[in-house]
């Protein structure tokens, strides 16, 4: 199978096999997003050992693996009794390697082989600062799924393998355009509208999207995959957070919390929504969440000085408003959440995070993308009126862009009511922040704006889907 985007990654990994040193580089991303099958693409003609860590294996389990694992390469090898004898078996099996072409040792779920008292990980630094790191010809991949580990242990270690990496990669959800590349790559010919769609049910994981049929409808696929007895997705939320944190329900008290909520919540707001203990665990969660990309931290803009958190996976989102408490069905779920008016106002909001997740590329479309700016969301302070900004952008070039965002299934007309909104909400927005920048209303729709009294009289700026699709 072909390797969809990743560009950036790609070069790194390619890079690598051309310098003139050995290499350590520190791959992760959330469970599912691709990393096992980017690296095995990439590397294919050049990986000598493969060794991956088992979920909630004991280290003589892993140890075990690790053996037969070995031993299939080369013979002779009795079974180690700790990691330091492990990692020695493996540089004599290097050592028989007579090849002066760049090899790759690909340690996969690194983080399960540290298990408690193992001591694997000072057994690991020992083995790169001692003998791999002194070759010339060696890659060593080591990947995670759990990014919190991956990044106190590997990419942030105070202990011997600090600043030892060479490179690393954090590997994220495809945006919608690879999701699209993605889908037709596998055959599957649906319209941008229905691709938004999907998007908001399953996010950019590749491993959800190659799940979709060629010559599904988006509600067949989400019928099936979602609503059906034995659906992937079903029961994929306790399985995500279950396999990359060892106190989950807390991760899963959290995003359900963030989930009730537009605006995101603060730290105290998500204390009290999610009832986890204060303190050292609430502190390790919240981090552990960002830095597994499931939520964002951010300040409001010229707001709180309370940082505000909102959850930013769509999957999690679909889940928890739609999947967990509908019934098994083999057909017709879909249809009739579609046609309900509750549906259209969480499809809004989900959109709204598509497009806070394709900020590069609406900055893009609006030519800006050489001026410096800022972006934030704003809400009015100390008022009934609660005018609220979801996205502005604040350019250096004295422009502010006020965004709106409407997902819509044709062209969106602006009425009378909602154009008084919006001069309202700028009012509130000029008079609040002071500002003496030019305010530009900035409308970023699915299929465009009816071209009203309303839409000419009070927009500066219009981007549709077409522009989330745009490759950077």
């Amino acid at each position: 199978m072909k390797v969809v985007g990743r560009t950036s990654e790609i070069l790194i990994l390619t890079n690598a096999l051309k310098s003139n040193r050995s290499e350590l580089i520190a791959v992760y991303g959330r469970r599912r997003i691709g990393k096992t099958f980017l690296i095995r693409n990439i590397y294919k003609n050049d990986i000598q050992f493969e060794f991956s860590g088992i979920h909630r294996g004991s280290m003589k389990q892993q140890l075990k693996n690790f053996h037969l694992t070995l031993s299939s390469k080369l013979s002779g090898f009795s079974r180690p009794v700790d990691w330091i004898e492990a990692f020695g078996h493996l540089s004599q099996y290097i050592d028989s390697l007579t090849s002066r072409k760049k090899k790759v040792i690909f340690i996969d779920e690194f983080p399960w082989l540290d298990t408690r008292k193992s001591n694997f990980l000072p057994a690991f630094d020992n083995f790169w600062n001692s003998y791999a790191s002194k070759k010339a010809d060696w890659i060593v991949v080591i990947c995670g799924s759990a990014a919190s580990y991956m990044i106190q242990n590997i990419i942030k270690s105070k202990g011997g393998l600090h600043n030892r990496l060479t490179e690393k990669i954090q590997l994220l959800p495809f945006n919608l355009q690879e999701t699209e590349q993605l889908l037709k790559n596998n055959n599957v010919k649906l319209s941008r509208y229905d691709i938004l769609q999907l998007y908001m049910a399953m996010g950019g994981v590749p491993h959800y999207l190659e799940k979709v049929l060629p010559g599904e409808s988006v509600a067949q696929a989400l019928d099936r995959s979602c609503f059906a007895k034995d659906g992937f997705l079903r029961t994929e939320f306790e399985n995500v957070f279950a396999s990359l944190f060892d106190q989950h329900d807390n991760h899963e008290a959290i995003i359900k919390a963030l989930a009730s909520v537009r605006k995101g919540l603060t730290r105290t707001e998500i204390l009290i929504k999610s009832k986890v203990n204060t303190g050292g665990t609430l502190t390790k969660t919240l981090l552990e969440l960002e830095q597994s990309g499931f939520i964002e931290k951010y300040l409001p803009y010229q707001g709180t000085k309370d940082s505000l958190y909102r959850l930013t996976d769509e999957y999690s989102m679909f889940y928890i408003k739609y999947i967990e408490n509908t019934k098994p069905s083999n057909s017709g779920v879909w249809i009739k959440i579609f046609g309900q008016a509750s549906y259209k106002i969480w499809s809004g909001f989900s959109f709204e995070t598509i497009c806070l997740k394709h900020l590069e590329q609406i900055k893009e479309g609006l030519k800006i993308s050489g001026i410096h700016s800022l972006n934030g969301s704003w809400i009015q302070k100390n008022t009934d009126n609660n005018a609220q900004i979801d996205l502005l952008i604040d350019r250096d070039d004295n422009v502010i862009n006020v965004c709106e965002m409407k997902f819509y299934n044709t062209e969106y007309a602006i009425d009378k009511n909602y154009a008084q909104e919006i001069a309202k909400k700028v009012n509130a927005f000029c008079s609040e922040t002071k500002t003496k920048k030019s305010v530009f209303v900035t409308f970023i729709t699915t299929y465009g704006l009816v071209q009203n009294q309303y839409a000419k009289q009070y927009v500066q700026n219009e981007l549709t889907m077409n522009h989330l699709y745009v490759k950077l």
